[in-house]
């Protein structure tokens, strides 16, 4: 079979990307596992913030929000990062760094915000735009639309190899499939690297970390009410669910080779350790605990590009690629298809050409 763009992976940034191009061009879809999404798609802790990321993330959150709205992915939730005296510096600085953005930040006194809160914790900064996701509506509607377009997806097709020849990608996947293309689109997430080296591409260097997430009953319950919680210092952070239940992690980073991650018992009880310095609650029973992996290039910024003739990058999305999928689909079109560079977002700082200079 003959395509003119192979996307390997179907998480998010995969699925979204075919949605974008699949009515302009023949595009193959190849998922490594059985269904899509189930790495880090299916795993995100489900919020969108303009914060997250830092502020060269930012431009593509702020700009992937009106289209998230109008979809009906959002629904408001608020925010407000919480610190101690000692992180006076650290509140200052989260404060500074978005200065010149236009991300709504406010100091405030968390203690009203957050029912429970230890007296210690008395710096806070509020961020009211922050928003509850549907991680996996927003999944399969990227899905569905590039299915309507024409886009076919074959999952359980792990690439084994790919080669170029003659401007056309011949790639091989470990269930004896064989295809062709003229561009090869690596938006394989904790995978890119290596689906870069058995293409015979030099890799970016971009890196899996483990992160790790508890949903827990507490006693109290957590109220509905209660914003997205996050320490400014880093140590943790949480946010209420339906029935009263709430979703913590430790904000750990666990650098490693890309496999099917599962939460350590040591990483849960550090989170739920973190989370009693935080509030006077008491911790009932964790109901579900599950890691995921989020991939990062050195320089910890997305990588969306042609590197080499005809290899594509749509990789290194961190634990933000949820929150900013429809910006980066539009500069990912953008790119592949010749059109110019969207107007609110340069592309040229996701540039792959920055790691090969």
């Amino acid at each position: 079979m003959r395509y003119d763009i192979a996307i390997v992976g179907a998480g998010i940034a995969g699925a979204s990307l075919a949605a974008k191009i699949g009515d302009r061009a023949r595009v193959l879809l190849l998922e490594g596992e059985e269904r899509p999404g189930y790495h880090a798609t299916g795993r995100s802790a489900a919020f969108w913030s303009e914060t997250y990321g830092g502020p060269h993330i930012q431009p593509l959150t702020t700009a992937s929000g009106p289209v998230l709205k109008a979809g009906g992915y959002l629904d408001p939730l608020g925010a407000v990062h919480i610190g101690r005296d000692e992180d006076a510096g650290a509140i200052a600085a989260l404060l500074d760094e978005f200065a010149a953005t236009p991300v709504a930040l406010t100091g405030v006194d968390p203690q009203p915000l957050v029912p429970g809160l230890r007296p210690t914790w008395t710096r806070g900064v509020s961020e009211p735009t922050c928003a509850y996701i549907d991680v996996a509506r927003l999944h399969g509607d990227y899905l569905a639309q590039a299915a309507r377009s024409g886009t076919e997806l074959v999952s359980g097709a792990r690439v084994a190899a790919a080669t170029r020849r003659d401007d056309t990608w011949r790639i091989e996947t470990e269930d004896g499939r064989v295809v062709a293309a003229t561009i090869l689109v690596d938006a394989a997430g904790a995978w890119a690297d290596e689906v870069a080296a058995r293409s015979g591409v030099v890799p970016m260097g971009i890196t899996p970390y483990r992160r790790t997430m508890v949903q827990l009953q507490t006693d109290p319950p957590v109220p509905a009410t209660l914003p997205f919680v996050i320490d400014v210092s880093g140590g943790f952070y949480f946010k209420p669910e339906a029935g009263g239940r709430l979703w913590l992690s430790p904000h750990d980073e666990h650098p490693m080779v890309a496999h099917d991650v599962a939460a350590e018992e040591l990483d849960v009880a550090i989170a739920i350790d973190r989370l009693e310095q935080a509030v006077d609650w008491r911790v009932v029973r964790v109901e579900r605990r599950w890691a995921g992996l989020r991939s990062f290039a050195p320089d910890r910024l997305p990588v969306y590009g042609m590197a080499e003739p005809g290899f594509f990058w749509f990789a290194g999305q961190g634990g933000f690629g949820i929150q900013t999928a429809p910006a980066a689909a539009r500069i990912g079109a953008a790119l592949l298809l010749g059109a110019g560079p969207p107007d609110d977002i340069d592309p040229a700082r996701y540039a792959p050409q920055r790691f090969r200079r």
